[in-house]
């Protein structure tokens, strides 16, 4: 199953990747991507995404944990 796990901060993004690919080896380093959204005027307003293949039901209350220390959210992607 794909989530996007969306912050504000590219530091915050990159941390959790890295923490994701610690916690769950068997999914391999998680895609950090910019996301622009359409009409933006500025560049700083972009979200940072995680993008995390392959997470089960399970796991995905420890996700939202690990998400939620870095202000940031989960959406099925």
């Amino acid at each position: 199953m794909r989530q996007l796990l969306v912050f504000a901060e590219r530091d915050d993004a990159e941390e959790v990747a890295e923490t994701l690919a610690e916690l769950f080896p068997a999914l391999g380093m998680p895609r950090v991507v910019r996301e622009t959204l359409a009409g933006e005027d500025d560049a700083d307003d972009a979200q940072w995404l995680v993008v995390a293949e392959g997470l089960d039901e399970e796991i995905l209350p420890e996700v939202d944990e690990l998400v939620e220390r870095y202000a940031g959210w989960r959406e099925p992607g």
